[in-house]
């Protein structure tokens, strides 16, 4: 498994992912730059998260025209892996890679701290080895986080279990209090139909080194690996 992660200009969590990915998780990992029109091999790619073209316009927008979204896009229509973390997720929203859109958070106000959010999927990959009634600590730093879909997409999301994660208290349990920036029914992250295009809000990246005082996100990396490579 080969993993490619996009940078564009205002990418501030690239540097992140490779680390995790190459010195934690000891995987062959390639960054790819904005204007290449070309993902190296690449089996697997991530969009990482930070402020993407300075996020003007809307978060995300500028940066779904980007030359590499091309092959982005393709890549993802052929049935290879895509995932989006923070920014990337809006970006993958912006693309029509993901379902929904990611609104200014309900405070009107940045935020940046440590979340739980809770798995739902049973069925996509980075959700599947992940224990459904425990609480995962991680990081969330976001503007405009605030996860919107209607109603009928909502349903959609449900009844084919896209609903990655959603936000809890530490004790796993789903409700406003924890629910950070007003994302409908706390949602935290959702997959497309075909299970191979992932978004989520929240850093696994940032909670992926015991240096850190956090490895829950990492867990979330062993289980892509632990799916893709069963």
């Amino acid at each position: 498994m080969k993993f490619g992660v996009v940078v564009f200009p205002g990418s501030n969590c690239d540097e992140d992912l490779v680390y995790g990915l190459s010195e934690v998780l000891h995987q062959d990992v390639v960054k790819l730059w904005h204007k290449e029109q070309d993902l190296k091999g690449c089996d697997f790619i991530f969009l990482p998260g930070g402020f993407s073209y300075g996020d003007y316009l809307r978060s995300g927008a500028i940066a779904r025209f980007s030359p590499i979204m091309n092959e982005v896009i393709a890549h993802a229509n052929r049935g290879g892996y895509v995932m989006g973390i923070c920014n990337g997720f809006q970006i993958l929203c912006e693309a029509r890679l993901l379902p929904g859109a990611l609104l200014h958070n309900s405070s009107r106000r940045f935020i940046c701290r440590n979340v739980f959010i809770r798995p739902e999927s049973l069925t996509a990959l980075p959700t599947r080895n992940l224990e459904t009634n425990r609480a995962y600590k991680i990081p969330i730093a976001h503007g405009e986080g605030n996860y919107y879909i209607d109603e009928a997409g909502l349903k959609s999301l449900t009844d084919n279990d896209q609903v990655l994660f959603r936000y809890c208290d530490a004790d796993g349990k789903v409700t406003d209090e924890a629910n950070p920036n007003g994302s409908i029914r706390n949602i935290a992250g959702v997959s497309n139909k075909n299970k191979n295009v992932f978004g989520m809000m929240p850093h696994p990246e940032r909670a992926a080194d015991f240096e850190l005082g956090n490895t829950d996100g990492k867990e979330i990396f062993e289980s892509i690996l632990w799916v893709v490579n069963a």
